[in-house]
């Protein structure tokens, strides 16, 4: 909760002056009661109609005066709100971007959405309502009391009695509702994660006429939420009757004890009226402060909330003091004895992986499911951070250079490609900003994207998808190597990025990478044997440890786990065909 008052400095001369102005809008309203009394008893109990007519025009001016007054609060006040929630959805937007991929297990997608959204959402209208109500309530209430007790002392008990039973009243009722707060947010999260997941999986679950069961799965959220939801606001809901039956039952006391209190000549009319004014505008006061408590126990639990995100330190970090990577057009990525365990887990994933990946050449790296190939491949750009040994670019250990920097020498195609809304031309340039037109058009080439593009109705400029849906899995691919191409790095990493092609577009794909990128080093992380065996170097990943090393031919005839690999997806004549092809390399 502390992290979050930072954001609420930069607005600390508005505070200031907006307390300022509720004092002077709280005096100017708490002013008119007097004149009220001077009508009262000067004007219309002395029959003088001067005393009427001038403080009726006080009455005017201090009204005009108090509206004035009342719109700048509420300017003020929406003012700082929507400015400290605009920096607060800024920095968590900042952070999460600055997570590691472990961090994302502790945090789901769903809530943090939630989090970002509807939390900073309930923070920026408690902030508003505080802001508008709260710094008018203490003014009004202390300087309401006194003014009360200079025209009728001896009724002083009645307000102490009605601000005491509202008190009690807001005591027992938030007792009960802020836990359910706590709980609402987490059924908004869960709510949250049901229909992200049915949107995401909508084809699978048409596949499998399967739509009744999200529906019920829906139902069952959505009830509790509305359950929770309902149980909290008929909770609140009598908060509002009985703060008008405290009101009502004090009006009714001043009254009563009052016009005894004139029958004895002790006050005069006017005095009993400015008091009944004065006890109401303190009763209001509190009655405002319950207003806001209303929204203060969510709002709390929200602020919690947004305060756990941007308080997660980032295992993932820059140096202090970082190393400058060598700015050559490729780099030599070297594992030196790597040991990589996930955060929590017992056994390492990856053992003493050592080799060498040569800048001109095509590196390539094929294991079974599961045998650590990715996070592999990972551990270069420092998705994760290794447990044991350091990998290697250009000599300097990527936990020496700033992220940025590592980044912008790598060329990244993912396992599951992804591309933004936005145009061909913008998914392609996403890694280069300022790419020509020539390099975009080499980048789409080389990856065999041109092909489709073509076809297409704006060519560059045709309009992709959020998440690429309105092209196939094949067309994001190669749109996801075109990106990666037209970044123009030292390393490019591949990840698997050809599984969706057919062998005809991978074979000219991988024929076009080798005349282009020739002198930058190329990782490539595969599971068909066509795609890599004619890399210029083979790592055979096995149970996370390296079993074998070398070309294609040298393999299928010493490495059992390779040539496993390869008879499973080759029959022997496309294997013969295939150590033809590669014969030079034998």
């Amino acid at each position: 909760m502390n992290k979050l008052l930072k954001f609420f400095t930069p607005y600390t001369v508005h505070i200031l002056s907006l307390v300022v102005v509720a004092y002077a809008q709280v005096s100017a309203t708490l002013a008119l009661p007097d004149y009220i009394a001077k009508i009262v008893d000067k004007g219309i109990m002395a029959k003088d109609m001067g005393q009427i007519y001038q403080n009726g025009l006080m009455m005017l001016l201090l009204t005009l005066v108090a509206g004035i007054l009342a719109t700048i609060t509420g300017f003020l006040a929406a003012r700082i709100a929507t400015g400290v929630a605009r920096d607060v959805r800024l920095a968590v937007f900042t952070r999460v971007e600055s997570f590691a991929i472990s961090e994302f297990d502790t945090f789901s997608t769903a809530s943090l959405i939630t989090r970002s959204t509807n939390d900073i959402q309930q923070i920026q209208m408690a902030t508003t309502m505080i802001l508008r109500m709260m710094l008018l309530a203490p003014f009004m209430a202390v300087i309401g009391f006194q003014k009360a007790l200079s025209n009728a002392p001896s009724m002083g008990w009645i307000i102490g009695a009605g601000v005491v039973a509202l008190i009690v009243m807001i005591v027992v009722i938030f007792s009960i509702g802020v836990p359910k707060f706590k709980l609402l947010q987490k059924k908004v999260d869960k709510l949250n994660l049901v229909t992200r997941e049915n949107l995401t999986g909508l084809r699978v679950v048409r596949a499998y006429n399967n739509e009744q069961r999200e529906q019920q799965k829906f139902e069952l959220a959505n009830q509790d939420v509305t359950a929770l939801n309902l149980f909290t606001n008929r909770l609140m809901v009598v908060m509002q009757p009985m703060m008008m039956l405290i009101l009502n039952l004090s009006v009714l006391a001043i009254v009563w004890f009052g016009a005894g209190l004139i029958d004895h000549g002790t006050i005069q009319i006017g005095n009993m009226l400015a008091f009944m004014q004065y006890a109401m505008q303190v009763i209001w006061s509190f009655l405002m402060i319950s207003i806001v408590f209303i929204m203060v126990p969510r709002a709390s639990v929200s602020a919690n909330r947004v305060a756990e995100v941007i308080a997660v330190q980032p295992s993932i970090t820059d140096p202090d003091a970082p190393v400058v990577l060598p700015k050559s057009t490729a780099a030599k990525v070297e594992f030196k004895n790597v040991t990589f365990k996930y955060p929590g887990a017992e056994v390492p994933v990856l053992t003493d992986i050592s080799f060498v990946a040569e800048p001109g050449q095509t590196t390539a790296i094929i294991g079974g499911t599961g045998s650590g190939k990715t996070t592999l491949i990972n551990l270069i750009p420092r998705f994760y951070d290794v447990t044991e040994g350091a990998v290697l670019f250009d000599g300097v250990d990527v936990r020496q250079a700033t992220q940025h920097n590592l980044h912008a020498r790598i060329g990244y195609a993912p396992q599951k490609s992804m591309l933004f809304s936005g145009t061909v031309k913008s998914n392609i340039t996403y890694g280069n900003q300022k790419a020509s037109a020539s390099l975009v058009e080499q980048a789409a080439a080389v990856a065999q994207a041109d092909q489709f593009i073509r076809t297409l109705p704006k060519k560059f400029d045709n309009e992709i998808a959020q998440g690429g849906a309105n092209v196939s899995g094949g067309q994001k691919q190669r749109l996801s190597i075109a990106r990666a191409i037209a970044a123009k790095p030292g390393v490019y990493l591949f990840d698997d990025s050809f599984s969706a092609l057919d062998f005809k577009t991978d074979a000219a794909l991988r024929r076009a990478l080798k005349d282009t990128l020739d002198r930058q080093t190329v990782i490539i992380v595969g599971q068909r044997i066509s795609t890599i065996a004619d890399a210029d170097k083979i790592i055979v990943v096995n149970d996370g440890k390296i079993v074998g090393q070398g070309r294609h031919n040298e393999l299928l005839k010493t490495n059992r786990v390779y040539q496993e690999i390869a008879r499973s997806q080759l029959s022997d004549q496309e294997l013969e065909s295939l150590e033809l092809a590669n014969g030079g390399h034998a």
